[in-house]
């Protein structure tokens, strides 16, 4: 039987962003067979017989976007983590397809999801979409939550005599043992890293975002054992202390970074430990908040990180820490994630390192850089488009008209 030929798609680029040298090309042709970049060449009005063109030359074409913490299997982080146990597995489910759909026609190709409280649901909507079955981002997921009791993963608010389902406690651990083993179990069911509360948090009643609530030898442990497997470990940590004692075990990233102090800045200039901060975040949170009556607790811990955050941030950047975009949807809305590109402009960097922390600086933090992250021949072809020039103004990607996902066109202007 002769083999069946790979559709050709030939893109007339306006503006391509060319995001491994920084720069932006004009009027570029980029050529894609099946679902690999072919050629990037100038436009000379040519393409291949029987190819599809695409007319974007309004456009700027970029790679497709990377979030490197959200919570697509997961819709519960609001006023209160409670909710979530009013959801069947089921329901669940469905809430992840909806919010998977969401992210991918927003522009975001790439996902690494950081946790969900119902334990691999996550696993189990990135199978689906890996065979097709339902219309999302490439996800790398976390399964379930490596925290403490009463910790900044737990389901916190309840009274202490209702018993939470194992599967929303799948993750508290108490001693190093009882750790690894359950890094093992969480890669071996499937999770692609490891996620390890390593503070309190800001929506976790009860919890103190400045507070660690793991020893630097306990996080050891748990890297050691995750590099096991070649996982990675993320790092949920808002307080000075327990960044640091993250960094020294071994993190791959520490995310947050709320009350980072600039030890622990040096500290990952010279690790090489990347930063994932939500720096959009605090405002919806306070906007949201105080229009929905959250309870006054969650507003002054936000209240007394979010300029924290936005400070380190700035420091981070001037420093020369590797800091990829990640923005923690499922906080707001599913789909708004390039809401957060403009604030990272208003905090220090430029438009074009927004840019690259998006996809090639995204692309390394999650190993993926040999297949994704440019447009470089070769790579996936997923590939992006929005109005004018979105190198001076990255407000754009908050209305991306275009969307190729390996090679497949799933959202056209």
């Amino acid at each position: 039987m002769a083999a069946v030929a790979e559709p050709i798609i030939a893109i007339r680029a306006g503006r391509l962003v060319d995001v491994a040298a920084g720069a932006l090309l004009e009027d570029r042709r980029l050529l894609i067979e099946g679902e690999r970049v072919v050629s990037v060449a100038p436009w000379s009005g040519d393409a291949p017989d029987g190819s599809e063109v695409i007319d974007l030359s309004d456009f700027t074409v970029t790679p497709g976007l990377f979030d490197c913490h959200t919570h697509v299997a997961d819709n519960v982080q609001a006023s209160s983590y409670v909710d979530t146990l009013t959801r069947s597995g089921a329901e669940q489910a469905f809430v992840g397809v909806e919010n998977a759909r969401a992210t991918l026609e927003a522009g975001f190709t790439s996902c690494r999801d950081v946790g969900t409280f119902r334990a691999f649901v996550d696993v189990a909507l990135r199978n689906a979409i890996d065979r097709g079955v339902v219309p999302g981002p490439r996800i790398a997921v976390a399964g379930a939550y490596i925290t403490v009791a009463t910790g900044g993963g737990e389901i916190t608010g309840l009274a202490p005599d209702v018993e939470i389902p194992r599967e929303f406690r799948f993750g508290v651990v108490s001693s190093i043992p009882e750790a690894r083993a359950r890094v093992r179990e969480i890669l071996n069911r499937g999770a692609d890293h490891i996620k390890v509360i390593a503070t309190g948090a800001v929506l976790a009643p009860g919890t103190k975002p400045g507070v660690p609530e793991f020893t630097e030898d306990e996080l050891r442990a748990i890297v050691e054992e995750a590099a096991n497997y070649g996982a990675f470990v993320v790092a949920h940590a808002h307080g000075a202390e327990g960044i640091k004692r993250a960094v020294r075990a071994g993190v791959r990233s520490i995310d947050h970074g709320s009350l980072i102090d600039d030890e622990g800045i040096a500290l990952m200039a010279e690790r090489g430990t990347y930063l994932v901060a939500d720096i959009y975040n605090g405002d919806f949170i306070a906007e949201e908040g105080a229009r929905e009556g959250w309870p006054q607790e969650t507003l002054r811990k936000n209240e007394e990180t979010t300029q924290a955050q936005r400070d380190g941030f700035r420091r981070a950047v001037e420093a020369g820490v590797k800091i990829a975009f990640g923005t923690d949807s499922g906080v707001y809305p599913h789909g708004w994630n390039a809401r957060q590109l403009p604030y990272m402009v208003r905090h220090g960097m430029t438009p074009m390192q927004a840019i690259r922390s998006a996809t090639l600086t995204a692309a390394e933090l999650m190993g993926w850089q040999d297949r994704l992250g440019s447009l470089d021949p070769g790579k996936l072809a997923d590939a992006i488009a929005v109005r004018g020039d979105a190198t001076s103004d990255v407000g754009a990607f908050e209305n991306v008209a275009f969307v190729m996902r390996g090679g497949v066109v799933v959202k056209r202007p």
